[in-house]
Order: C-alpha cells, then structure tokens, then sequence
C-alpha cells in the first residue's frame, strides 16, 4: 500500500490527529494504545460544540498513557505529551515549534480547523510529520493531509468502510492517495510503532 522506506518511524517528531462526527469514539480505541516512550508529540483537533467546554483531556486522562493537556498559546511543544485544540480556537504549530491559538475565521465551517493544524505543522515539521484524518461529516483535513504530503510527512486515513462517518476520510482520498488507508485497529498498530525507536 505504501512505498515509504523501512525504518520511517525513526524521523518522526510529531503526529497531527483530525476527526469531526464519531472522532471521540475513534479515539477510545488510538488513544489508550499510544506507547507511553513515545517519542514524538500528539496534536489533534475534534470538531466540538463551540459554546462549551472541552471534557476530552477528562475523557481521556485516566485511558492514556502520556500526558494529556488543552493547548496553550505560545507554549512549546514537548515530546510524548498530547495536545488537544481547545473549543473555538484554531490551534497551530509556529517555530520553536510552539503552539499557537487564533480566532481566525472558521475554515470549512470549524474552528478549531483540521486544515489550519495540518498544513501549519507540516510547513514546521515536514519529513517529521505524521498526519491521521478520521471519521467525520464534512471535508475539513483533505488539504490539510495533501499538505503533510506534499511537504514530505506521512498520510494515514481511516478507512472510509470502517468510519461511524466516512465522508470526511472519503474526501482525503479523493484529493490525494494516502501512504496508509486502515481500520482504527490498523492505525493503533502503526502508532505503536513508533515506540522504542533507539538510536538512529
């Protein structure tokens, strides 16, 4: 499915995780599999009503691994620590790399935005980028996964046959192939590759 090199796992510094209509759920099943000497940090933006607080780091807290925490602006972005876009607030990657929140409009009717995170870290981090797109109801992450592709980073999608809703991994695929199309069991095997990486 993939022509990437063996041994990718070692370049990657970061991973950005989207997902809109059944995301939550879909990272019931990443989220607890994540290894917790993880080497790279996790970004991810889930598509949430934007009058209320966001309950995921609660969610998630005790079914993890690696600390979780709502992204701050300015922050810099630490390794084996989990990052999720706070309500209303599209959430970045600037040099450092460092986080970084804004009120810009929203993009494909979301902020936070999947396309605003994805294509501001694959600008910073490049080769050492992977990007997942989950399920979800509208087309918000297709760019942004094309970016990640484009600046070198590695694509993952689910597979749209295994989504609660597969439009918004359908819509990534129609605008670029993907280096690897797979169920959530799939892509939480290909995550816990990435541990125990050692000396490059």
């Amino acid at each position: 499915m993939t022509t990437l090199a063996p041994g990718w796992q070692a370049r990657i510094s970061a991973v950005v995780i989207g997902g809109s209509a059944g995301c939550v759920d879909a990272l019931a099943t990443l989220l607890p599999r994540l290894p917790h000497d993880l080497g790279a940090a996790v970004l991810a933006v889930v598509h949430l009503p934007r009058e209320r607080p966001s309950l995921l780091v609660d969610i998630f807290r005790e079914r993890s691994a690696l600390p979780l925490c709502e992204a701050q602006d300015k922050e810099p972005i630490a390794p084996g620590t989990v990052y999720f876009a706070p309500p209303d607030y599209h959430l970045l990657v600037d040099e450092g790399p460092r986080l970084a929140l804004s009120i810009d409009e929203p993009v494909h009717f979301s902020r936070p935005s999947i396309d605003v995170l994805f294509e501001s870290a694959a600008d910073i981090y490049g080769p050492q980028l992977l990007g997942i797109l989950l399920t979800g109801g509208n087309a918000d992450g297709a760019q942004g996964l094309q970016a990640v592709h484009r600046n070198g980073g590695v694509t993952v999608v689910q597979d749209p046959d295994d989504a609660m809703v597969r439009y918004m991994p359908a819509a990534a695929l129609q605008l670029e192939p993907a280096d690897f199309v797979l169920p959530l069991e799939g892509i939480a095997r290909l995550l816990a590759t990435l541990a125990d990486r050692g000396a490059t």
